[in-house]
C-alpha cells in the first residue's frame, strides 16, 4: 500500500507538537560556543573542516562557511584569524560590515586540504563531543519527568475519527506512557505497521539531534534528513529562537526510525564508511529519543532471540556499547521505545523469557462488517470514487466470504487502485460496480475464481478474523 492508502486507514495524523514545545527544546540545547575551547574541539580539527569546506568550493563568502560548518562568527574569526598567519587561507574581498568578507585558500592551504580529504572527506557541520551528546540525550528523554507526555485528551483527538474505545485507547496510552517495548502482532494486511506509524506521530515535543559527534579524532554521523524531520509549524520561529544556541543540533521531531527484513547483525553496530573516513550510527542510535519500528519481526536476517539478547541490556540500562576499528567500545545513550509488528503468532516466535521483555502486546485482527465499509467509504472519498453499498455488499457476501478471506484493512485501497486501474486503460472514470470489483478482486488473487487464499506458510500460522479487534475499535 502507499502512505496515502495507510495514513487513510489510520485517519489524518494528528498534529505535532505545539510551538511551546520549541521554547522547552531550546532551553535544554547547550549555549552557542563562543570560542574554540567552548566547542569541546581542538582547532586542529575546525581548521580540517574549514580547509574541505574551501576546497571543495573556492571562495567563500564568512556567513556561508559559518553556516556550513554550524559555527559561531567568533569562533570562525579565530580559526581563520589563526589560518592566516599559518598562510593557509588569505582574503579575496573585503566589504562594508565585518562580516562582508570573502576568503579562499593558498596554494599551501590546497595543499593541506587535499591531504585531509585523502583521509576523510566529512565537510560538514562540526561534531559535537560524545559527552555533550549523552548529557542532552538523557536530559530530552521521554522518561525525564520534566518532559511532555502524551494525555488521555490527546489520545481521545488523534483517534477521534477511529471510534477507538476507551479500554484500547488506554492500553495504547499506557504503552506510550511507559517507554516499555509494544508488540503489534495479526495477519498480514491487518493495519499493523500503520498504527505503529501513527503511535510514533503521537510522540511529544521537539529534540536536539547533532549532525555528527567526535569519538578519538573519529567522527559519527547522526543526523539523516530522512528520518529526522524539522518540526514544519515552528521553522519559521527557528532562527530568532536559536541565536543563542549551540546551532551544530538540529531541532526535530521525535524521530521514528523503521527497519524491517533488512535488518542484519551488521546493522546493529556502528558502520564505517571506507571511501568518506566516517562512521555511520545503527538505526536504534538515530531513533534515539524517539521510537524505532522493527517491521516483519521474525524475517530480519537476524534471529529474533539475538535480536532481543541485543537489546535487552541496553533497555535497562540506558547505555548501548559500539564497536570502532581496532575493537575499541564506546557507550553512547539508548533511549528507544521499541515497537515490534509481526505477522508469526508471538508463542511460535518468542520464548518465554523474551515474550517477558516485550512489555505491552495487541493483536490487530480482521475488521468486522461495519467496519470494513466505513473504510471502504473512507478509501471513495480519498480516491474520488462514488461508494456504492450494493457493489460493497456484493464483495463482502460474494467474494470475501466464498473465498475465506477476511475482511482486512489492506484490501479495500487495493481493490479500489485496481479500478482505477482498469478504467484508466479503458478511458472512462472509475466506478465502483460489481464488475468493476470482481475484475479487481481476480487480478489480485492466483489460483481460483472465487480468490480462493493460498496455502499458508508454514512459519506464518493463519490468524482468524478476531471480530472485535483493536483495528476494527479504530474503524
Amino acid at each position: 500500500m502507499s502512505d496515502a492508502d495507510l495514513n487513510a486507514i489510520a485517519g489524518a495524523p494528528p498534529p505535532r507538537a505545539a510551538a511551546g514545545s520549541l521554547d522547552e527544546a531550546v532551553t535544554r540545547m547547550p549555549a552557542q560556543p563562543k570560542t574554540v575551547r567552548d566547542t569541546g574541539l581542538e582547532q586542529s580539527l575546525v581548521v580540517e573542516l574549514v580547509a574541505k569546506a574551501m576546497y571543495a568550493d573556492g571562495r567563500m563568502h564568512l556567513p556561508v562557511l559559518t553556516a556550513r560548518l554550524r559555527l559561531s562568527i567568533n569562533v570562525m574569526r579565530e580559526v581563520l584569524g589563526f589560518m592566516l598567519a599559518e598562510q593557509l587561507v588569505e582574503v579575496t574581498a573585503r566589504g562594508d560590515s565585518d562580516l562582508d568578507v570573502h576568503y579562499q585558500l593558498t596554494a599551501a592551504g590546497r595543499v593541506r586540504a587535499a591531504d585531509f580529504l585523502s583521509r576523510c572527506r566529512y565537510a560538514g557541520p562540526a561534531p559535537v563531543t560524545l559527552a555533550a551528546y549523552r548529557d542532552l540525550v538523557l536530559r530530552q528523554s521521554s522518561r525525564h519527568a520534566q518532559v511532555g507526555r502524551i494525555s488521555a485528551a490527546d489520545m481521545a483527538a488523534a483517534f477521534a475519527d477511529d471510534t477507538l474505545e476507551r479500554g484500547a485507547r488506554e492500553l495504547i496510552g499506557a504503552a506510550l506512557q511507559s517507554s516499555r517495548s509494544l508488540l503489534l502482532y495479526g495477519p498480514s494486511g491487518s493495519g499493523k505497521t500503520t498504527l505503529a506509524r501513527k503511535l510514533g506521530q503521537l510522540q511529544q515535543g521537539v529534540v536536539a539531534v547533532p549532525y555528527a559527534i567526535l569519538v578519538d579524532q573519529a567522527i559519527i554521523q547522526i543526523y539523516d534528513p530522512l528520518v529526522h524531520l524539522a518540526a514544519a509549524p515552528l521553522q519559521a520561529r527557528q532562527a530568532a529562537d536559536r541565536r543563542s544556541t549551540d546551532s551544530r543540533w538540529a531541532l526535530c521531531q521525535r524521530p521514528l526510525v523503521q527497519v524491517g527484513a533488512e535488518l542484519g547483525a551488521e546493522m546493529l553496530d556502528l558502520r564505517r564508511d571506507e571511501a568518506g573516513g566516517v562512521y555511520h550510527a545503527p538505526p536504534h542510535c538515530m531513533a534515539n529519543n524517539g521510537i524505532l519500528v522493527v517491521d516483519d519481526l521474525g524475517r530480519q536476517r537476524v534471529a529474533t532471540s539475538d535480536l532481543l539478547n541485543r537489546w535487552s541490556g541496553p533497555l535497562d540500562c540506558g547505555t548501548d556499547q559500539l564497536t570502532m576499528d581496532g575493537g575499541h567500545k564506546i557507550s553512547v545513550p539508548f533511549d528507544v521505545t521499541l515497537l515490534f509488528a509481526t505477522n508469526i503468532a508471538p508463542h511460535l516466535l518468542l520464548d518465554e523469557s523474551s515474550m517477558r521483555r516485550i512489555g505491552y502486546k495487541i493483536h490487530i485482527g480482521a475488521l468486522g462488517e461495519a467496519g470494513y465499509r466505513a473504510l471502504m467509504r473512507r478509501q471513495c472519498r480519498a480516491s474520488g470514487i462514488a461508494y456504492d453499498d450494493q457493489a460493497v455488499e456484493h464483495l463482502i457476501a460474494r467474494l470475501h466470504a466464498p473465498a475465506g478471506r477476511a475482511l482486512l484493512a489492506s484490501y479495500p485501497a487495493e481493490l479500489l487502485s485496481r479500478v482505477a486501474d482498469f478504467a484508466s486503460f479503458a478511458g472512462a472514470a472509475p466506478r465502483l460496480t460489481i464488475p468493476a470489483l470482481e475484475q479487481a478482486w481476480l487480478s489480485m488473487f492466483a489460483g481460483t475464481s472465487s480468490g480462493a487464499p493460498a496455502p499458508a506458510q508454514p512459519s506464518v500460522p493463519h490468524f482468524a478474523d478476531c471480530g472485535d479487534s483493536l483495528l476494527e475499535k479504530i474503524s
